[in-house]
C-alpha cells in the first residue's frame, strides 16, 4: 500500500482486523505490504487513537437487594450493580451491562422502540455491531426537536440501524401537539402509517426515565406546557416516561386531552418488555414513581441508586 499515513487508511486496517477478525498474513495479501508494517500500522492506530482498546472487568450484581426490589416492586426482572470502589467507573458500568442485556433481547425482536437521549445513545454506542436486517427501530412518538444533537429522535433510530445492519422507521411530527384536529389528521397521513402501524406492534422498548427539566430544556414546549399538559401541576411530576408526566406515586397525570403525539399509552404498556435504564441518583422521584405503577418490566441501576429508592419509598 502507497502512502499509509492518514486516518482513514489506518482506520480501514484496524477495522479489518479487530472487527472483521481478518488475520494478519491475509492483511498483507490485501494491502500488499509486509507483515512488519502491518502491524507498525496497527501500533500507530492505538498510538494516534484511532482505536481506543477497553477493558471491562466482570461486573458483581447484588441479588439479596434484587429479590427485594421484585418483590416490594412487582418487577420481573431487576438488575442491580455492586458500586465499584471508583465511583466515577458506576455510570459506564451501568451503560456497558444494560447494553448487553438490551442487545440480547434486541437480537430476538422483531420491531424495538426507541427513545432518546445521551443514555441512548451511549447505550447504542456500546452494542457489538451485526448485520440483522430483519429488525426495525421505530419512534413510537414524535420528535423531540433536537435537530443539531446526535442524541435527538431521529438520529437515535437511525444509529442503532446503522449499528445492527437493521431498518429503521421515524415519525416526522412533534412529540406534542395541542391542536385535536392536526393531531387527529396527522395519524391519517401516509408518511407517518408505516411507523405508526409498526409501534403497535413493539417487541421490546428501551429507554432512560426523564423529568420535567427534559421538558423545559425545548423552549417552545417550556413556554407552552400548560396546553401541553393542562391541569398538571409541575410539583406534582416526578418523572417522565413515554413522553408522559406522572406522579412519584405512579400515576400518570394525563389530561383528559393527551397531546402526545404517537401511539396511544395503552399499546406501548402492552409492548412485552419495557427496558428502563438509571444511571442518575438524581431521578429518584422518577424511578420510585415508574416502579410503582409498572411502567417498566427491566431496569438496571446501581447500589446507591436503589438504596436511595428504597428510602424514598419508606418516607413517601
Amino acid at each position: 500500500m502507497d502512502n499509509l499515513t492518514n486516518a482513514e487508511q489506518l482506520a480501514q486496517i484496524a477495522q479489518d482486523y479487530y472487527l472483521s477478525k481478518i488475520t494478519i498474513g491475509e492483511l498483507t495479501e490485501k494491502y500488499g505490504v509486509s507483515r512488519y508494517l502491518i502491524s507498525k500500522y496497527l501500533e500507530q492506530a492505538l498510538e494516534e487513537g484511532i482505536v481506543t482498546i477497553q477493558i471491562n472487568s466482570p461486573v458483581s450484581r447484588n441479588f439479596q437487594l434484587e429479590a427485594q426490589f421484585s418483590e416490594l416492586f412487582n418487577i420481573d426482572h431487576v438488575y442491580i450493580l455492586k458500586n465499584q470502589d471508583n465511583p466515577t467507573n458506576d455510570g459506564s458500568n451501568i451503560i456497558t451491562y444494560a447494553a448487553q442485556q438490551i442487545q440480547a433481547l434486541v437480537i430476538h425482536s422483531k420491531i424495538v422502540g426507541i427513545s432518546w437521549g445521551g443514555t441512548m445513545f451511549n447505550l447504542i454506542d456500546h452494542f457489538h455491531t451485526d448485520a440483522k436486517p430483519d429488525i426495525t427501530f421505530t419512534q413510537y412518538m414524535g420528535e423531540n426537536m433536537k435537530y443539531n444533537s446526535l442524541a435527538g429522535s431521529t438520529r437515535m433510530v437511525e444509529h442503532a440501524a446503522n449499528k445492527l445492519g437493521a431498518n429503521y422507521l421515524t415519525i416526522p411530527a412533534p412529540l406534542y401537539v395541542v391542536n385535536k384536529s392536526v393531531r387527529e389528521g396527522l395519524k391519517k397521513e401516509p408518511a407517518l402509517s408505516a411507523a405508526l402501524h409498526a409501534a403497535t406492534n413493539m417487541d421490546l422498548i428501551f429507554c432512560g426515565l426523564g423529568t420535567l427539566a427534559s421538558v423545559n430544556s425545548i423552549e417552545a414546549w417550556k413556554n407552552s406546557r400548560e396546553q401541553i399538559f393542562p391541569g398538571v401541576k409541575p410539583s406534582e411530576v416526578a418523572g417522565m416516561l413515554f413522553g408522559r408526566p406522572y406522579d412519584i406515586k405512579g400515576n400518570f397525570l394525563i389530561p383528559t386531552e393527551d397531546t402526545t403525539f404517537g401511539v396511544p399509552l395503552s399499546d406501548i404498556l402492552k409492548t412485552p418488555r419495557r427496558f428502563g435504564v438509571l444511571k442518575s441518583r438524581f431521578k429518584t422521584d422518577a424511578a420510585l414513581g415508574a416502579l410503582r405503577g409498572n411502567m417498566l418490566t427491566d431496569i438496571v441501576l446501581d447500589e446507591s441508586i436503589a438504596h436511595r429508592i428504597l428510602s424514598a419509598n419508606k418516607e413517601s
